[in-house]
């Protein structure tokens, strides 16, 4: 059999002039998955409280846009990247303004990849505030629900279809729960059954939900733990493929097949992106 092309193999390295809406979009993850959506030809709408990291990462990408595409795919043919500041911290009155602003952009949103959130502190349940509970699940849960629930409102009312993509994490899974971060892991176990929930009510607006949860991935958060000595042996000797990969491509490539329409009977499900490490009969002292 004659070897297919890359393209027919992986259709979704062009995703046309889809617009998407990353939240966290200032650094870490968020911040490649907009420059990797750029490069398929996405318009691309920049959400974070961080303004200036939002600003520099839209030039960024704008430059490389003018320079790559010799035909118009924004009302300005060099912008295909905008900045908007959102707080998904903030009240529902915020966030639906933040929204219109980014709908308002381009016209439309097509994706939402609900990106932003926190990891807060190690500590225990006996010394976990109140107060860090609360802004936690305000920021990791109810901050994604409330950005799906206004940017979904008007994909419903323009009748488009969509996507909503959230980036939880393996912590969240019953097989990867962790000790010392209640808050956290609640929050993401919580936008996992979001994700369901939301899958089996948007359905009829043709709009798919569907979360990614990965395992620990180099950004902001966890650059001083990648760099500890122990911390390559320790992943040598219990994660099964040996190796935690990279965001682009182990995150990216699978964020562009769910906005690709080869994913368009894909939803309600939580994709595992980990390379083993929370299977059941990992290991765990061999690392000691």
């Amino acid at each position: 059999m004659a070897e297919q092309p890359v393209g027919h193999q992986e259709p979704w390295r062009s995703l046309g002039d889809k617009v998407v809406m990353v939240t966290g979009a200032s650094s870490g993850i968020g911040r490649e998955f907009c420059v990797d959506l750029a490069k398929a030809g996405c318009r691309v709408i920049a959400a974070a409280h961080r303004t200036d990291l939002l600003q520099s990462l839209c030039d960024q990408i704008n430059r490389f846009s003018s320079s790559s595409h010799s035909t118009p795919i924004a009302d300005d043919p060099a912008v295909i990247a905008i900045a908007v500041e959102l707080d998904v911290s903030a009240d529902g009155l915020a966030i639906e303004a933040s929204v219109q602003k980014a709908w308002n952009a381009f016209g439309r949103i097509d994706v939402l990849i609900n990106n932003a959130g926190l990891r807060g502190n190690v500590r225990s349940i006996f010394d976990t505030s109140e107060e860090e509970w609360n802004y936690t699940l305000k920021t990791n849960l109810t901050g994604a629900w409330l950005v799906s629930k206004f940017v979904c409102i008007r994909m419903r009312d323009v009748k488009l279809g969509g996507s909503i993509i959230n980036i939880s994490s393996a912590v969240g899974l019953p097989r990867g729960l962790l000790p010392g971060a209640a808050a956290y892991v609640v929050s993401k176990t919580g936008l996992n059954v979001l994700t369901k929930v939301l899958a089996l009510e948007l359905g009829e607006h043709k709009i798919k939900v569907n979360s990614i949860s990965p395992e620990i991935f180099k950004s902001e958060i966890t650059e001083k733990l990648m760099q500890m000595d122990w911390f390559g042996t320790v992943v040598k000797r219990v994660v099964p493929l040996k190796d935690l990969g990279t965001t682009d491509p182990a995150l990216t490539s699978l964020v562009r097949y769910l906005i690709h329409d080869s994913s368009k009977y894909v939803t309600g499900n939580i994709f595992i992106v980990d390379a083993g490490a929370t299977l059941p009969g990992i290991p765990i002292f061999s690392s000691l």
